[in-house]
């Protein structure tokens, strides 16, 4: 009889930063670090690494909303430079924020699940 569980989907399971392989522990131990292993299955998070990919995700989704509402806004209402200022630092520093480690557990998750570093997992 064979015991081993199927691997959870990478993309949900990655979003919520849950471990790639149980599905169930913990993948961050503060907001940005990975933990050194899954508390619940035992899975060293020590070969992960996303490196600037997260970085380069947020960046290119927060420029296109933050563009976006800024060209809408000043075709729409015109305000003053400092209005759009004030919008588009809150929006940016608040999504960037917001994205960057569900993106971070995201693009963790798709590694292990496509077996990036193929000797490093499992």
């Amino acid at each position: 009889m064979n015991k081993t569980r199927p691997l959870p989907p990478p993309i949900p399971t990655g979003l919520r930063c849950r471990c790639p392989r149980c599905g169930e522990g913990a993948m961050f131990d503060g907001f940005l670090t990975f933990r050194p292993s899954c508390e619940v299955c035992g899975l060293d998070y020590s070969t992960f690494n996303a490196g600037d990919g997260p970085a380069f995700f947020v960046m290119s989704i927060v420029g296109i909303v933050v563009v976006g509402l800024a060209l809408w806004l000043e075709i729409t209402f015109e305000p003053p430079i400092w209005v759009h200022a004030v919008i588009a630092i809150t929006l940016s520093v608040g999504l960037s924020l917001m994205l960057v480690r569900p993106l971070k557990g995201l693009l963790a998750a798709l590694q292990f699940a496509n077996k990036a570093e193929e000797g490093r997992f499992r």
